[in-house]
């Protein structure tokens, strides 16, 4: 899980200068009336935080987590069902949500879902922008790349040594769309393939001849090539889990079947991943696990083949917090567990009674930088 948090003063709110500490030899110098005047300032708004009984100083936005990546978990144990934590960003103008997803290892569908009413493109400068980086782990067995179609999120659960806690990896995906929909069920990972080249089915061609465009017969590998750089062949040999050369397609229904990954991404688990690993591939909007006593629920719009067909019935997730509560329904706030679906935010919610409701948990979450440390470049903007 997380090591301890470290703080640190947000760029984005305080700007001072910086100064070096004074080594053997180096004169110290006294600080100026206006450093003096800013830590006096500073300590009054610490006290009166603690005497008025605010619950966190991050609702001061003066300190922001320095924070961890967000894609790899150590589970302490087998019943471990939640992992990561929901965390805050506060945008600048220049700011978007796909920018926001990029850095912290998020797709598209799901920063939109939990930020209804952001403008993903102009979500504003000041405004509070939700990074649902937590996650219930998938009802499927913990072994290899478990795959759900709702969530638009893989799992990777490498093997482990004896003694050894399980990791999990996760990243958001691309997958098919409707109509050429992602195959649900079992496969193994039979081949990998560096800057591969891509051979379009003739289905596809067709496809593209129908809108005037012309597939050659076989596409290169560079940047023209939609695999990107790394692809891994599945037992169903027409599907692959590859690259992309449009990363803002990640985290949507954007393939013709295959599995697509952030370029970054595809290149670790490209690495990591055997050949003959097993691939499981499944289908859950709803997701229940427990955490710290409460029982929480991760709720995502289905679907739409599964919209269409359950015209709006909420008996799959009645089904789903049934078959993982054995203490009985008691121990569910099920109004509260109907409202975290209808929402379908796309994060973990608890829905025990008396647990916190949607705006406790976001307004409790950790502020983090706009830009993490990985993602920095030259300039300092990704």
């Amino acid at each position: 899980m997380f090591k301890q948090a470290k703080y640190t003063q947000d760029r984005d709110v305080v700007e001072g200068s910086r100064t070096k500490r004074a080594g053997p030899g180096r004169a110290r110098t006294a600080p100026s009336a206006s450093t003096v005047a800013s830590l006096r300032w500073c300590s009054t708004l610490l006290a009166a935080l603690v005497l008025s009984g605010c619950a966190t100083l991050y609702d001061s936005h003066l300190f922001v987590e320095e924070p961890e990546r967000a894609d790899r978990f150590v589970l302490p144990d087998e019943e471990t069902d939640v992992v990561g934590d929901v965390r805050v960003v506060v945008a600048r103008h220049e700011d978007t949500l796909p920018d926001f997803a990029r850095r912290y290892g998020l797709g598209h569908d799901e920063i939109v879902a939990a930020n209804p009413g952001v403008d993903p493109w102009l979500p504003g400068d000041g405004t509070r922008v939700v990074l649902p980086t937590q996650y219930v782990l998938p009802d499927a067995p913990r072994e290899g790349v478990v795959v759900n179609l709702a969530t638009l999120r893989l799992f990777y659960f490498p093997k482990r040594e004896e003694g050894e806690p399980q990791v999990v990896v996760t990243h958001p995906i691309g997958i098919g769309r409707e109509g050429w929909r992602t195959p649900l069920g079992q496969m193994r990972i039979i081949q990998k393939t560096e800057n591969p080249t891509w051979t379009p089915p003739a289905s596809i061609r067709r496809e593209r001849a129908q809108r005037g465009e012309q597939l050659p017969g076989v596409v290169a590998a560079g940047p023209d090539n939609p695999l990107g750089a790394h692809a891994m062949r599945l037992s169903r040999p027409q599907y692959l889990l590859h690259g992309t050369n449009k990363p803002f397609g990640i985290g949507m229904r954007v393939s013709h079947g295959c599995i697509q990954l952030y370029p970054e991404d595809i290149a670790r688990l490209f690495a990591e991943v055997p050949i003959g690993t097993k691939v499981t591939v499944v289908n859950q909007p709803y997701l229940v696990g427990s955490r710290g006593g409460e029982v929480y629920l991760e709720a995502h719009a289905p679907l739409a083949e599964d919209k269409k067909r359950w015209k709006g019935s909420l008996k799959p997730m009645e089904k789903a917090i049934e078959a993982e509560i054995a203490d009985g329904p008691e121990i569910v706030d099920w109004e509260k567990a109907q409202a975290v679906a209808l929402e379908a935010r796309g994060f973990p919610l608890p829905i025990s009674p008396g647990s916190p409701g949607l705006e406790d948990v976001v307004a409790r979450a950790r502020r983090v930088p706009r830009i993490p440390p990985w993602a920095e470049v030259a300039g300092g903007e990704t």
